[in-house]
């Protein structure tokens, strides 16, 4: 069910500005130009129908990088680098996380949320985990729709890569999706929801012979371009051709490690097949830490990096968005 706040954000876009709990996304934007996300026909559309595209950058790990959870990352990633979405991983494994310090860590993704609807772009809340914890994802996540779901920027992760061994897509993880999902849709009954599947979220076909039974649920994608190549493009065709809406919240230039060199011709065939099937992506990651994968130097600061302060990842990337962000304003 639309609300009616919905046909607000929908007139709000048609004169090229959706509102926002900071006021009106800017002119121009990606939320002042597409509005609320949807699903229709297995795509991804704004609130006019038109399929949209996502492309941008997903922060590291909250607790091992905050330097970048902050609003002038945020702003300097919609000017200078041309993303249409960030993504907040928020992290729920490992020392220091969410389960342990959850006031914190709820604290970055409001930061990353405000910074995101006042530059004009949308916003994945993802939990970072790989092993599911349905209570701790379902406390952030509710407390998250409670504070923003009104917000047409706004995108839920629930589960960010189950693992493989041991995990089946029906008896696991989907019922876990099915009680966070309803959770989330007693506060937020419409904004988009990205669902994970095991293998890292690769198993997007099995997902696909027995999907969500809700409405604007999109399913992630994860690829590291090195490793995962035509075997994985085939499971999300057949994902694809069963009608799954897919989007990519997460892929790398290099292997699945994080790290390695990049692979060039791979990874140009990633992006060739997203554009050409509408499926949009964010790259891992906005992080210093000394892997390949990082976009930044080990100390490179919140903002205004230079060409020193990126890694050869952070300038094709850079240079990847820029090119797309130009191409969609000709």
């Amino acid at each position: 069910m639309i609300r009616w706040v919905f046909a607000v954000l929908a007139a709000a876009a048609l004169s090229g500005c959706a509102t926002t709990a900071q006021g009106s996304a800017p002119p121009g934007s990606p939320v002042a130009r597409h509005g609320a996300l949807s699903v229709a026909g297995g795509k991804i559309v704004g609130a006019h129908g038109q399929l949209v595209t996502l492309r941008g950058m997903a922060l590291f790990w909250s607790q091992w990088a905050p330097q970048y959870y902050t609003a002038e990352t945020v702003d300097w990633l919609a000017s200078d680098w041309k993303v249409t979405a960030v993504r907040a991983s928020i992290a729920a494994e490992g020392n220091d996380s969410a389960r342990q310090n959850f006031d914190r860590e709820l604290a970055k993704a409001s930061t990353v949320i405000e910074a995101a609807a006042r530059n004009g772009l949308y916003v994945i809340v993802d939990w970072h985990a790989h092993r599911p914890n349905p209570n701790e994802a379902t406390r952030l996540l509710t407390a998250i729709a409670r504070k923003y779901g009104h917000l047409p920027n706004l995108i839920y992760e629930p589960f960010n890569e189950p693992l493989r061994d041991g995990v089946d897509w029906s008896r696991d993880v989907k019922p876990y999706h099915e009680g966070v999902i309803r959770a989330i849709r007693a506060i937020d009954p419409d904004n988009l929801i990205v669902v994970g599947s095991p293998s890292w979220s690769q198993d997007v076909d099995i997902a696909a012979r027995d999907p969500l039974a809700f409405d604007n649920i999109a399913y992630t994608l994860h690829y590291y371009a090195a490793t995962h190549k035509d075997e994985l493009r085939a499971k999300a065709d057949a994902a694809r051709t069963a009608g799954l809406a897919l989007l990519v919240t997460e892929f790398g230039t290099v292997e699945a490690t994080g790290n390695g060199p990049i692979d060039h011709e791979s990874s140009e065939a990633w992006w060739r097949w997203a554009e050409a099937n509408d499926v949009g992506w964010l790259a891992w990651s906005i992080g210093d830490r000394d892997e390949s994968s990082a976009a930044l130097r080990p100390g490179a600061p919140p903002s205004g990096w230079t060409d020193a302060e990126l890694t050869e990842n952070g300038r094709l990337l850079r240079a990847r968005l820029r090119a797309a962000a130009e191409a969609e304003e000709r």
